[in-house]
């Protein structure tokens, strides 16, 4: 949903996007497709082909291309199309903020990776860990400052503002 505001708001003040060779998706239904594209992209990075990987998301091998081709390779013509180490492709995040989630635009894979780790710490901590956050402390990425404020955290939770959060099923978690 983030992308289509963004696009909304790029068209009312007149300007031009450029289409480069990986899309920018038009609607909710592309922008779907693209979400499936790149969990699939993440599958051939565990070592699926590129078809068995469009297989269990639901896209196909063309679309894969589309959305994700400037993360893929083939060594020579008809040779298997592999997934590279990481990438540059942006990706539409939802972390915790000060005041509730966020919406942050990201680029590449590793710095999404870094997102989903500190989102693995958030749950960590709610589930009691009270050193989980520890290392991230002052901790920015892509510059944008993490919320490490357990207390904070704990309270949004309680109040189901983190949407991804395991807290409501768990009993306890951190004070």
């Amino acid at each position: 949903m983030h992308l289509l505001i963004v696009l909304r708001e790029i068209r009312s003040r007149g300007m031009k996007m450029k289409r480069g060779r990986t899309a920018i998706p038009r609607s909710e239904r592309q922008e779907e497709a693209r979400s499936r594209a790149l969990r699939a992209l993440s599958a051939m990075r565990q070592g699926a082909s590129i078809s068995k990987a469009g297989r269990e998301n639901g896209v196909t091998p063309r679309t894969i291309k589309r959305y994700a081709g400037s993360a893929l390779v083939q060594d020579r013509p008809g040779g298997r199309i592999r997934a590279t180490k990481s990438d540059r492709l942006v990706r539409y995040l939802q972390i915790p903020g000060p005041d509730g989630p966020r919406d942050v635009t990201v680029r590449g894979s590793k710095a999404a990776s870094e997102f989903a780790n500190y989102k693995a710490a958030i749950n960590r901590l709610l589930r009691g860990d009270r050193h989980a956050l520890d290392r991230w402390h002052g901790k920015t990425i892509q510059g944008i400052q993490l919320v490490t404020d357990p207390k904070l955290l704990v309270d949004q939770a309680r109040k189901e503002i983190l949407p991804y959060s395991l807290y409501r099923s768990l009993a306890g978690g951190a004070a």
